[in-house]
């Protein structure tokens, strides 16, 4: 695993308090850095802070939904562990269901958690970061569902590619503050090793086209979200890191395709 060092750095994380958001949280920790974790469950990310142990982390309920407790989050969590210049927007929502049967209010719950709280947590810290005069990093996540229709996705799918959007915009918009902007997009990542609820078929179905052969974990993704926010990523943005095994890579799925015998 490659060294990171984030000391004297103030990160805040989105959707902080289990799967993937836990996983980007303990490793920025891991590196040295303060950690303000904010989740829709308020008890929840207190519980995975006081995992993290220590006075380098913050933890609050937080509805990315909403503008108000967007700002108050940053607020506290700014007076907590000194200025954010690393802001992971995370929390999002990912239920199915078909068009023709999906109430409205499901793809608004969809809409407004994943598209418009990304661009509500993305403001608050470039506004932040901005108003200082200081450089940051900005990481969205998005999925590899940003580009690869399925069944019943819609909201989710339609609400991913606008991520991907919405970051390249902000990225070309907050260059010349030098606040680099990227996007992270995992393939199938089990957040919930051994969950009894999981569809076998679907399951069986992702992992044929995945060339390295198993699902992704979400420190796997988390490595990734050190590395857009490091200096070795400095100059890089507006780009989207897909993080899947090769599952983008073509159909992983196709046999060999070997000449027909010749008849003898």
């Amino acid at each position: 695993m490659i060294a990171f060092d984030f000391h004297d750095t103030a990160v805040a994380v989105t959707g902080a308090g289990a799967g993937i958001g836990l996983a980007i949280a303990e490793a920025f920790h891991a590196a040295g850095a303060r950690v303000a974790l904010g989740d829709i469950d308020g008890e929840r990310a207190g519980r995975a802070a006081s995992a993290l142990g220590g006075t380098r982390v913050f933890s609050s309920v937080l509805d990315v939904r909403d503008a108000s407790s967007v700002e108050a989050f940053f607020a506290a969590a700014e007076r907590a562990l000194g200025p954010v210049t690393v802001a992971v927007a995370n929390a999002g929502v990912f239920p199915n269901s078909p068009v023709l049967d999906m109430p409205v209010e499901e793809w608004d719950r969809v809409m407004d958690t994943n598209l418009r709280g990304t661009f509500l947590t993305c403001r608050e810290a470039a506004r932040r970061m901005t108003a200082a005069g200081r450089p940051g990093k900005i990481i969205t996540m998005a999925s590899g569902a940003h580009a690869s229709a399925r069944l019943g996705g819609s909201h989710y799918c339609a609400s991913k590619a606008g991520v991907v959007m919405f970051t390249k915009v902000l990225a070309m918009e907050l260059a010349a503050q030098r606040i680099n902007v990227n996007c992270i997009a995992p393939g199938y990542v089990d957040t919930r090793p051994g969950d009894a609820g999981k569809d076998p078929d679907f399951q069986n179905a992702m992992l044929r086209n995945i060339p390295w052969g198993r699902f992704g974990t979400p420190s796997e993704v988390a490595q990734s979200a050190l590395f857009l926010a490091s200096e070795a990523a400095g100059y890089v943005t507006g780009e989207v890191l897909a993080v899947n095994g090769g599952a983008f890579a073509g159909r992983a799925y196709l046999p060999l395709n070997k000449p027909a015998p010749t008849a003898q």
